[in-house]
């Protein structure tokens, strides 16, 4: 085979990736968005780090966001009283058409806790991040109690 016929040797086109979400995590965050009372406990990783807490629905999480705007004082607080509605209207109106038809692009945890690096954990009362950047994840949460070993005993 000549040098000219090797596929191996071919000049290839520029390949682009677009990430793709889990499909079984967007079916999960799909699942818990049909009951904003559910609250499943989740670790995530994301940006290399662990992201853990409740998953939570997108309108759980929406409505403890409007609850949270409400305690920010300032000039111009008044303006954020209606924004989580405001955004999801904008939102609905650029995609089109009705939200249950599409698989979910975000995921929202409440009471997350993320660790990343040595150091200390970082504590969020809500965090909402696309299910495109979590490249993995377990139902549950890291057991506090092993030491590292992973088998639980001291």
């Amino acid at each position: 085979m000549t040098e000219e016929q090797d596929p191996l040797r071919e000049a290839a086109a520029p390949i682009v990736a677009e990430p793709a979400p889990d499909l079984q995590l967007q079916m999960l965050v799909r699942l818990v968005g049909q009951d904003p009372q559910a609250a499943l406990p989740i670790t995530l990783v994301v940006g290399g780090g662990l992201l853990y807490g409740d998953l939570i629905s997108h309108k759980a999480w929406t409505t403890d966001w409007a609850h949270s705007l409400r305690g920010v004082d300032g000039p111009g607080a008044q303006l954020l009283e209606r924004f989580p509605e405001q955004v999801d209207q904008a939102v609905a109106e650029k995609q089109g058409r009705p939200a249950p038809q599409r698989l979910p692009q975000w995921i929202h945890l409440r009471g997350a806790t993320a660790v990343f690096g040595a150091g200390g954990p970082v504590v969020m009362p809500l965090w909402r991040g696309r299910l495109t950047d979590v490249s993995g994840w377990s139902l549950g949460k890291p057991d506090s109690s092993t030491d590292g070993t992973g088998d639980g005993h001291r």
